[in-house]
């Protein structure tokens, strides 16, 4: 049964940092691109960003360049969203996500507010 458990949310400051993992099971992460995904109060959900199935080539939306940085530890079955600099317009609920196949985390809340 594929599973995708995503923690590290919470409440920081502006300017502050935060590390999301999702642990993987029921599937290798070194045969799959994944993503992270969020959604922010009444608005879609948008794409944040993407990593290779061997990790070794990352996309990310305009809005994080620069500041969050996806990686993988295949020997671990996890993925990693490291975020620096948030914003309050990061606020928002972050998914790992399996696109291709349709696979979703439950999601983890981000809030960013002084």
């Amino acid at each position: 049964q594929v599973q995708l458990v995503e923690s590290g949310g919470g409440l920081v400051r502006p300017g502050g940092s935060l590390r999301l993992s999702c642990a993987a099971s029921g599937f290798l992460t070194s045969r799959e691109i994944m993503s992270w995904y969020r959604q922010a109060p009444g608005k879609e959900r948008e794409l944040v960003a993407t990593i290779s199935d061997a990790g070794d080539s990352t996309n990310y939306a305009d809005f994080v360049k620069g500041r969050f940085t996806i990686s993988k530890d295949n020997a671990k079955n996890s993925m990693y969203l490291y975020m620096n600099s948030l914003k309050p317009e990061d606020t928002a609920v972050y998914y790992c996500v399996v696109l291709t196949r349709g696979w979703w985390g439950q999601g983890t809340q981000v809030t960013v507010s002084s």
